[in-house]
């Protein structure tokens, strides 16, 4: 074993363990969340899971984007492939260990350089729909900052990455055909091979550099990519699959009930009603005023969401001028939620920082929504934005007496006529009378 492999190695595992440390304050953050039931019906879960983020069902409604991201996705997913070969290579010191394949080596390594090609392709107009192109739901200000210059840098990283594995693969051909060392001939290069001429007229030196550098530049960036994920908003490479499973299998119109009010009403109706015992320790909230008050699964929402934008384009509210836009809503219980846990890790236990999630979600954003569903329905990994809408909505009329005056109006109204309208029920059917 030589140095490079040690060097390897402990790099390695040190980006390992700087993951694993990282996904356990992301998991500790969303079980902050409210516990929640979502163990039900399995085999239907299994399959929403199958057919939505495994199969990209979601993502069909736009055919343009869902070509160019399953080329995306695919490449990710099986181009991985050759990354495991390329760790083994890196720990044991062996070259293109998987070569005793034969011919299904030669065809997976074609296929791999097809298939990073294609995610290159997709990458570059990917980057065009977002900078040139300037498509409306990619230049909204709720992008402005780190979020428009993260997608940007992810999508670049990518063309980076493919980029030196041709360049590797098209050196690594090269000294095959010079029959220099330990460089076999293994493997089929569709794409490199339109490189490798351009790199005959350097020496062996030269070309064993550039295979070497372009060999650590792919592997470190896989690593470094790896933890830039816990960062960005490509999270969703990892958590879409179990936030697709934990999904609401009920219909999108059927709001769910607080506990707390239902035990008061069956209380005042049944005094021999005993509700469940609560802990003392956690204040009693109608609603939601800070991310602890959401459930575990909308905090798991806020870090799967993809800032595609899709939600923010189908809401008719948004549409109209109004100041909501559900992608900002996700971003914003996300940024909030990851100031939470910086607060826990510097003190401890979390310290009252005078801020709440409504100082980040305003209440104008809030009384927009119509609570259509539009954005639940887009959304490719089943996003629930309007769920955090409607708690936080609950919290502003419940607790704060907050709701907007029409509201309050009609509200009144029921309370006291038994209708909406501001009319005593003696009058109801005047309208009937004939003239």
């Amino acid at each position: 074993m030589g140095i490079q492999n040690i060097l390897f190695i402990i790099l390695f595992a040190g980006a390992t363990g700087f993951f694993v440390r990282n996904m356990r304050r992301v998991r500790r953050n969303i079980l902050l969340g409210k516990e929640l039931d979502r163990t039900d019906r399995p085999a239907e879960r299994w399959k929403t899971m199958i057919l939505v983020a495994l199969g990209q069902r979601k993502m069909l409604s736009r055919p343009i984007p869902a070509i160019l991201h399953l080329f995306v996705y695919v490449g990710f997913v099986l181009i991985n492939i050759e990354v495991v070969e390329m760790l083994i290579d890196g720990v044991a010191g062996t070259h293109r260990f998987l070569a005793f394949l034969g011919p299904f080596y030669n065809f997976l390594i074609a296929f791999f350089e097809i298939l990073a090609f294609l995610v290159t392709f997709g990458c570059v107009v990917f980057l065009l729909r977002r900078n040139a192109i300037r498509l409306k739901r990619f230049v909204s200000k709720d992008l402005d900052g780190w979020p428009r210059t993260d997608a940007n840098l992810i999508l670049c990283s990518e063309i980076l990455l493919m980029s030196a594995l041709f360049l590797m693969n098209a050196a690594d051909q090269t000294l095959q055909h010079r029959g220099v060392g330990h460089f076999i001939q293994a493997g089929s290069f569709p794409v490199s091979g339109f490189i490798a001429p351009l790199l005959s007229g350097l020496s062996d030196v030269s070309l064993f550099a550039i295979e070497r550098g372009c060999w650590w530049f792919h592997i470190l960036g896989i690593l470094g990519f790896l933890n830039y994920l816990v960062i960005s908003k490509h999270f969703h490479i990892l958590l879409a699959f179990p936030n697709v499973y934990y999904s609401n299998l009920e219909a999108k119109g059927k709001f769910t009930n607080l506990s707390s009010v239902t035990n008061e009403v069956k209380a005042m109706m049944d005094p021999a009603f005993v509700p469940a015992a609560v802990n003392p320790d956690v204040p009693l909230r109608f609603g939601a005023k800070e991310v602890t008050d959401l459930s575990w699964k909308q905090l798991l929402d806020a870090y799967t969401c993809t800032e595609c934008g899709r939600c923010t384009s189908a809401c008719p509210a948004n549409q109209t001028g109004k100041l909501l836009s559900p992608r900002k809503i996700m971003m914003d219980t996300r940024d909030r939620l990851t100031e939470y846990g910086k607060n826990i890790d510097q003190n401890g236990t979390f310290q009252d920082d005078g801020k709440s999630l409504l100082d980040y979600i305003t209440p104008e954003e809030l009384w927009a929504c119509t609570s259509c569903n539009a954005c639940v329905q887009e959304c490719p990994v089943n996003i629930d934005p309007l769920s955090i809408i409607i708690d936080m909505r609950r919290y502003l009329v419940m607790e704060q007496s907050a709701a907007p005056a029409g509201l309050n109006l009609m509200s009144t109204n029921v309370e006291n006529n038994g209708a909406p309208w501001q009319f005593s029920p003696a009058d109801r059917l005047n309208w009937a009378q004939e003239k």
